[in-house]
């Protein structure tokens, strides 16, 4: 089967073009992993932290045993309390390690039966489940890496708050108590401020199991030589001719570097333009983008639905022309930048490409012009 560009889920060498990962996948195993630091892969939907950390879970098996989840894996009833959820948390390791015969050999025996044994006791607890995880990791021949994508899913449950907590809590002692080498957790929200319901009456408040995890500062967005070097690679099979450079640049300039979007324009380029790669064929294509009701765009509607100062913030810098200075400790200008829509640039805040710039004008010019001729309606409505 011929390579395609893939905008569905997980991206594979093999099967699709996309920019190389080696160089992304050896920072983060130098400054992250093998220093032993606990992080969070958080960056706006579609963003390729999946393939990110599939891939790196491969890079990484020669020195490290690596256990990695999808907390979309584990349903809402197993988060209902703590012997749910360790039960499940045992059986899908249990499911892991099945599949990855080759770990079997690498874990102690006797501690593993120890770990799955709990499942039958009567009284079954989050901190059991870390005695017998830490006497596994001790026993390992290779030291253990815990990779959970999609944390998401699992951030309005008390049980997750204490997970955490129990994480931080290992990870402080581990000196003394051997734990997980590295932990690694991906997700749009920031671990480290979520807004969880931790209350029976679920009353919302800020709270910070996970302080201890370190920056992750890997840039993920691509640059216009990586988008060149993946198009080196397409026309090295389709030969169309086109220049790569001159194309390259003209999607990062649309894009900045957004995976998703970039993804989605050469996918678009390859299977329905005719006058494909060139500028004229680029513009048709982001006019097309623009006219779908992808999920991308339909998480930015959600969101600024949800968030109204998100929304009227957005609208003063595209609408008004409003300039706006990044600061971090503003709520809305820090969930603008952890869903994706805005970034820093050089103290500035700025719309994170042209795509996300045009969707959003589009909408508040639509809103205006609808509510101008309601306004007329009205009026003429009263004579």
């Amino acid at each position: 089967m011929r390579r395609y560009f893939n905008t569905e889920g997980q991206c594979e060498p093999e099967e699709h073009f996309m920019v190389r990962l080696e160089e992304r996948l050896e920072k983060i195993k130098t400054l992250y992993v093998d220093r032993g630091k606990y992080f969070v892969i958080n960056r706006g939907r579609q963003y390729g932290k999946t393939t990110t950390l599939r891939a790196l879970a491969e890079y990484l098996k020669d020195c490290y045993i690596v256990i990695s989840m999808d907390f979309q894996a584990i349903s809402d009833i197993d988060f209902a309390d703590e012997p749910s959820f360790v039960v499940s948390f045992i059986e899908y390791m249990n499911d892991i390690f099945v599949k990855e015969k080759a770990f079997m050999g690498e874990l102690d025996t006797q501690a593993f039966e120890s770990l799955l044994s709990l499942k039958e006791q009567d009284r079954i607890s989050i901190g059991k489940m870390f005695r017998c995880l830490s006497r596994l990791c001790e026993t390992a021949k290779k030291p253990i890496v815990l990779m959970i994508d999609e944390v998401d899913s699992a951030t309005n449950n008390r049980v997750f708050v204490d997970f955490l907590s129990k994480l931080r809590e290992c990870y402080l002692n581990r000196k003394k108590s051997p734990i997980f080498h590295s932990v690694i957790l991906a997700g749009v929200y920031d671990i480290k401020n979520l807004k969880l319901k931790i209350h029976p009456d679920e009353v919302q408040q800020y709270n910070s199991p996970w302080n201890i995890a370190a920056d992750f500062k890997i840039e993920m967005s691509f640059s216009a030589e990586q988008i060149r070097t993946m198009l080196t690679e397409y026309e090295a099979e389709h030969h169309t001719g086109m220049d790569l450079t001159s194309v390259a640049q003209d999607i990062y300039a649309y894009t900045s570097g957004y995976p998703y979007l970039v993804s989605a324009i050469c996918k678009y380029l390859d299977e329905e333009v005719v006058d494909a790669w060139t500028g004229a064929g680029i513009l048709e294509a982001v006019k097309a983008l623009l006219n779908q009701n992808i999920p991308l765009f339909g998480s930015m509607m959600r969101h600024i639905s949800e968030y109204p100062a998100l929304k009227d913030m957005l609208y003063a810098m595209l609408f008004l022309g409003e300039q706006i200075a990044y600061n971090p400790d503003h709520k809305i200008i820090d969930l603008a930048c952890m869903f994706g829509y805005t970034v820093n640039d050089h103290g500035s805040l700025q719309v994170a490409n042209r795509i996300f710039e045009m969707r959003l004008y589009n909408l508040f010019l639509s809103e205006e012009e609808l509510a101008s001729i309601m306004s007329k309606k009205a009026k003429q409505d009263r004579k």
